[in-house]
C-alpha cells in the first residue's frame, strides 16, 4: 500500500504494476531516477509549481519508492500539469523528474488510459497542422474560439488578421495558414521519424479519426516521395 489513499482503487493492483513495469522498463529511466534528497530545488524552479497543485519532487518520490497506487494517480493527473520545461533537470542528484514524466505520458497515451485522451484532445489541431506544414502553429489559429481565455485581443487581432501579416516581414510570406515556410525535405524527414518511431501508434490511441486522416497524409506524401511503408 502506498503512503496516501488510493484514488482509484476500481483499478486492479495487477494492473497498477504492469503499467509501472512499462515506465521502468524504458531504457531511460534509469538515467532519470537516482534517488531523492527532498531538497525541494525541483518543487522551487518549476513553474508548473507556482500555478497548480503539481510537485516534481512528489513524482520523482513516487517512482523511487514504487507507490503504486500514488504513480498510477499520477499518470492519470499528475503529469498533464507539467510544461515539459525541464527546469527540474537542476536536481543535485541528478534526477530528471521531467524525463520520468515524459516516459509516464507515453505509457498513459500508448495504454489508452481516459485522462491522457482528455488532456491530449485539444492538441489535435496543432498535430494536423504539423502534419500538413511542418510547424505546429500559424497565425489563423489564433481565434477567439479556439483560445477563449486570451481575452478580447484575440478577436481584435483574427478579425485584421490579413493586415497584421501583411504588416510584418517579408519571411512570413504573408500568409495565415503557415507561420513559415518550410522545406519539403524536412516534411518528408518528419513523417519519417514518425513512422520509426510509433509516433502514429500513439496518435492512434489517443484519437482514432486523427490518426486516419494523418496517416492517408503521410503514406501519400512518403510514396510521393519514393518511399514505402
Amino acid at each position: 500500500m502506498g503512503l496516501f489513499a488510493d484514488k482509484y482503487p476500481e483499478v486492479p493492483l495487477a494492473e497498477k504494476e504492469r503499467l509501472w513495469a512499462e515506465v521502468k522498463a524504458d531504457s531511460r529511466f534509469p538515467a532519470y531516477l537516482y534517488g531523492c534528497y527532498e531538497c525541494g530545488i525541483c518543487v522551487a524552479s518549476c513553474p508548473s509549481a507556482r500555478f497548480y497543485d503539481f510537485s516534481p519532487r512528489k513524482i520523482a518520490q513516487a517512482a523511487a519508492r514504487e507507490d503504486l497506487e500514488l504513480i498510477y494517480e499520477q499518470m492519470n493527473d499528475d503529469v498533464w500539469n507539467c510544461s515539459q520545461c525541464f527546469s527540474c533537470n537542476r536536481c543535485p542528484r541528478q534526477n530528471s523528474p521531467g524525463g520520468l514524466i515524459t516516459i509516464i505520458r507515453e505509457v498513459a497515451v500508448k495504454n489508452g488510459l481516459k485522462s491522457a485522451k482528455h488532456a491530449l484532445e485539444g492538441y489535435g489541431r496543432v498535430i494536423y497542422k504539423i502534419m500538413g506544414t511542418g510547424t505546429q502553429v500559424s497565425p489563423d489559429m489564433l481565434q477567439p474560439d479556439a483560445f477563449p481565455d486570451w481575452g478580447p485581443q484575440v478577436r481584435d487581432v483574427s478579425a485584421e488578421l490579413d493586415l497584421w501579416r501583411r504588416a510584418l516581414p517579408p519571411e512570413t510570406l504573408h500568409t495565415t495558414s503557415t507561420g513559415w515556410q518550410v522545406d519539403e525535405k524536412t516534411i518528408i524527414e518528419l513523417y519519417l521519424i514518425w513512422h520509426h518511431t510509433n509516433v502514429m501508434d500513439m496518435i492512434a490511441e489517443v484519437d482514432e479519426g486523427l490518426f486516419m486522416i494523418l496517416n492517408d497524409v503521410m503514406e501519400e506524401k512518403l510514396e510521393e516521395a519514393g518511399y514505402e511503408i
